[in-house]
């Protein structure tokens, strides 16, 4: 597994995010995810992520992009890593960070994001 693959998944995230395509930002992660929005909103699977984005994008954060930068990547265990990401909306200028922690598939090696929680840091405006 390699950083570059990591990377990627925060790359196609960020792609669905400025086509407003709600299925391509989901599609990063596990069937099964934890997604812990910055609202501390808990959203259980893909499909809750994916409809919850559809509603952010056709709303508050239409024609928005999103910039990501992947930062900590740490190995917890075979088949999981831990990774720290921060994200910026523009033109909204919300920055987020986010903890996650990203899967590789024992089979196939493919990496999907298992656990994902995200939050504004203190002092940024919401």
């Amino acid at each position: 597994m390699s950083d570059e693959q990591i990377r990627d998944l925060w790359r196609t995230m960020t792609l669905g995010w400025a086509e407003g395509d709600a299925s391509l930002f989901a599609s990063v992660f596990t069937k099964d995810v934890d997604f812990v929005t910055v609202r501390g909103e808990e959203l259980f699977g893909r499909d809750a992520v994916e409809a919850g984005h559809a509603r952010l994008f056709a709303t508050a954060y239409r024609d928005t992009t999103l910039r990501a930068t992947v930062g900590l990547i740490r190995p917890l265990a075979p088949g999981l890593l831990m990774v720290h990401a921060t994200s910026t909306v523009a033109p909204t200028g919300v920055t987020t960070h986010a903890q996650a922690v990203v899967r590789i598939d024992s089979f196939d090696g493919s990496a999907s994001i298992a656990a994902f929680h995200n939050m504004i840091p203190k002092g940024n405006p919401a």
